[in-house]
């Protein structure tokens, strides 16, 4: 199920500042032929991978005098109105959640190192990332990914002169090369089919890389670190959240987009969306979860096998009976590896509410007003934004001016839209 075979190629030589490296990535690319060695499948190598290693980057941050303020130990937090009153659980930080209690207590429970009496702790890890156009010309772009730690409020995290961001790579794209490389494989152009394959193999590439044989050390036996305090302790890194839209969700889930079953953590049917909010969905999403088990990866390899030793398309009839029911994809997901460990890669996709709610569902729904006040003509639209501008700000950049016409959405930020909202039901 792994990456072994298509490897990385790391010049010691282009190791750079910082602790950032510049490696290649292998992947296997389908030409429709039989191979029955493995070493036979064509490979394509992409240039310019720029990472860093989750664990030095673990070990920095932990011996950094600002993780002075950071919680080793999880704990719940509960409020009370008064002395008389019940006291209510307060859900605000991923170090008092029920996640991070259990996977806390878990560690304490199991065996600890052969001769190391050390304070176990869990380094939290949220990962983010989301590729980006540079400019409104041409075709920069970049796709970072970030890791935040959730042993660190959020209150902290979110100012930027904490410098709590770190980024760990820059993943690249399939190069326009690659176009020319099929072709002269297969002699004809590739299809649409095979471009989004290969796209996902970069991707799960990438992580096969930063998933390192030092970071599943660490998984397992973790990390001594000396922390500010002048006290050592194991720290045992994992991964509890991966925060991204939904196109690159489907990508780390190894799921089709908008598939006959879109969610990346269920298996609820694309006819059933409607019904989101009502008991009965509630109860089949729990019911209905997908798991990474031996039963998924045996059908992944099952289909690779197909493709890539047997000759098969990438969509080929066979390919599709074994993985559309659940619109899985030919796949390898790089986070299996994990699952040695109790890391189901499905849970680790939470929602993004600025995609998915504000640039999402209430963009669409903002848009849809603007076009009912449009059809029903007359001055509707000039109360709308004169309505807006009369708004006046609220805090510290929590309520911005609303300078232009609010029916225009003129190159609005996911926080405008939030704004829009947060307003729209003043009278």
């Amino acid at each position: 199920m792994g990456f072994q075979s298509r490897g990385s190629n790391e010049d010691p030589s282009t190791s750079l500042k910082d602790g950032w490296r510049e490696s290649n990535i292998t992947i296997q690319v389908p030409d429709g032929n039989e191979h029955i060695d493995e070493g036979d499948i064509p490979t394509f190598v992409i240039h310019g991978l720029h990472h860093r290693s989750i664990t030095a980057v673990i070990r920095s941050v932990f011996e950094d005098t600002t993780s002075r303020r950071f919680h080793y130990t999880p704990f719940k937090s509960f409020w009370k109105n008064s002395s008389d009153s019940p006291a209510q659980r307060v859900y605000d930080e991923l170090y008092s959640s029920d996640s991070m209690i259990e996977a806390h207590t878990k560690l304490q429970q199991s065996p600890p190192e052969r001769g190391c009496e050390l304070e176990r702790v869990v380094a939290s890890l949220m990962f983010w990332s989301d590729s980006t156009h540079l400019a409104n010309f041409g075709t920069a772009s970049l796709w970072p990914l970030y890791l935040f730690f959730g042993n660190q409020s959020k209150s902290l995290r979110g100012k930027p002169r904490t410098a709590s961001c770190h980024h760990i790579a820059y993943i690249p794209k399939l190069p326009a090369n690659f176009h020319d490389f099929v072709s002269a494989l297969t002699g004809e152009a590739p299809t649409a089919d095979i471009l989004t394959h290969c796209r996902r193999e970069v991707m799960h590439a990438v992580w096969a890389l930063l998933l390192d044989e030092e970071f599943l050390h660490a998984y397992k036996h973790g990390i001594v670190i000396e922390c500010p305090d002048g006290i050592s302790r194991r720290f045992y890194p994992r991964i509890f959240t991966y925060s991204a839209d939904y196109p690159e969700k489907v990508l780390l889930a190894t799921i089709r987009n908008f598939g006959s079953m879109p969610c990346p953590r269920c298996l609820v049917s694309k006819e059933r969306i409607p019904e989101v909010g009502m008991n009965n969905d509630d109860k089949r999403r729990e019911n209905n979860r997908r798991v990474a088990d031996d039963n998924l990866f045996s059908k992944i390899k099952t289909a690779r096998t197909w493709i890539y030793n047997q000759g098969l398309r990438v969509k080929a009839a066979a390919v599709e009976r074994l993985l559309s029911p659940t619109s899985l994809v030919p796949t390898a997901n790089a986070f299996s590896v994990l699952s040695q460990f109790g890391l189901d890669y499905h849970t680790m996709l939470v929602v993004d509410f600025m995609h998915e709610f504000e640039l999402g569902v209430w963009k669409a729904t903002f848009k849809h007003l603007i076009r009912i006040l449009f059809a029903h003509g007359g001055s509707t639209i000039s109360s709308l934004n004169e309505r807006y501008r009369a708004v006046p700000t609220f805090g510290r950049s929590t309520i911005r001016k609303f300078t232009e016409n609010a029916s225009a959405m003129k190159k609005l930020a996911a926080r405008d839209y939030e704004d829009l909202l947060q307003v729209s039901n003043i009278d």
